[in-house]
């Protein structure tokens, strides 16, 4: 079992950056694919992105591919998601996940969740 705690998130201007973080406590961070999603007031939480067990192959939702970047660092049990030129289309609560199988794109195959970070983004 692993617990997830989101943080990072505010309210920002469009154009600019934020980077969220998501700290792991009950088990080595390490075991766990990990990833984010968001989810907009009346819509569908949604990808965003993946990163595998070392931190290599990260895959990303199109809406975000160039603007955000997925990190971790096992060390310190976090994973990050580095937001670029912010848009009002990128407000949501954003989540992290985490999986110990499953390494893709379905929310529905990550079996632990943390409680999710605001992000506004005003124009």
């Amino acid at each position: 079992q692993v617990q997830l705690v989101e943080s990072g998130g505010r309210l920002v201007q469009a154009g600019g950056s934020l980077r969220l973080s998501c700290a792991a406590s009950g088990r080595t961070l390490s075991s766990f694919f990990m990833g984010w999603f968001r989810q907009a007031p009346g819509k569908e939480r949604e990808f965003v992105a993946a990163i595998n067990k070392n931190g290599g192959s990260p895959i990303y939702a199109d809406s975000v591919k160039g603007l955000f970047t997925i990190s971790r660092d096992n060390a310190k049990n976090t994973v990050y998601l580095q937001m670029n030129s912010l848009t009002v289309e990128d407000t949501a609560v954003y989540y992290c996940a985490a999986s110990l199988t499953y390494f893709g794109i379905n929310k529905d195959r990550y079996t632990y969740w943390g409680q999710g970070t605001q992000v506004t983004v005003s124009s």
